[in-house]
């Protein structure tokens, strides 16, 4: 009796430390199944999530824990140099917009058909970055997020993310300072940048900016 219990605790375990590397992997591929579908399984994809944005004040809310991968994380502020255009005031005009790259992982501001600079970014891997043509929506400078799931350990509920730009339901460009992986996905969805370079981007573009997104 003894050996069976040793067994099967030792069968429990084995599949446990298999499953953990591999749940994410299953998330992953069942969000991928949402959009090929067209199923909604992602919430940042949900107009209940799109309304959430919404009634975000756009400034520093205090004392937050930020929580990444179901693990907390240090809450940074990162101040603009100015904010030109925030809410949904649309000054925005077709001969600049940007451009992302999710196979070089690179986003392009583009100019007259010139790129005027270019940085690193970080796409999908807990869900995928959808591809097509947007634009801006809303401008933010400070927003919360949230989403993921606790179960599969990809929960995060971030606080004051810096220089928001949302170009498509609740996929948006922004400051990220929970990870420092540019250029490989570390997303949930969004297009993660460096602090100080999505606020490059956000001081740049209007609301109204097309959005270009391409594997």
């Amino acid at each position: 009796m003894r050996h069976i219990l040793i067994a099967i605790l030792a069968f429990v375990t084995i599949a446990v430390l298999i499953a953990l590397p591999i749940k994410r992997h299953v998330y992953r591929a069942y969000q991928n199944i949402g959009l090929t579908f067209g199923f909604n399984f992602n919430n940042i994809s949900q107009n209940s999530y799109k309304q959430w944005i919404e009634t975000q004040p756009g400034s520093i809310v205090p004392g937050i824990q930020a929580i990444f991968l179901n693990e907390k994380v240090n809450v940074t502020n990162s101040l603009a140099v100015s904010s030109l255009v925030l809410g949904q005031q649309s000054t925005a005009d077709d001969s600049k917009w940007i451009e992302i790259d999710l196979s070089e992982q690179r986003l392009y501001m583009k100019e007259n058909g010139n790129n005027v600079n270019s940085f690193l970014i970080s796409s999908g891997k807990w869900s995928p970055t959808p591809t097509g043509e947007w634009r801006i929506w809303t401008k933010l400078r400070y927003t919360r997020m949230r989403g993921g799931s606790k179960a599969l350990g990809t929960f995060y509920d971030l606080p004051n993310v810096p220089y928001t730009m949302y170009y498509y339901q609740g996929y948006g460009i922004h400051g990220a300072y929970w990870h420092n992986n540019f250029g490989q996905p570390m997303s949930h969805g969004c297009i993660n940048m460096r602090p100080e370079e999505a606020g490059i981007v956000f001081n740049w573009a209007s609301v109204g900016t097309k959005v270009v997104v391409r594997q």
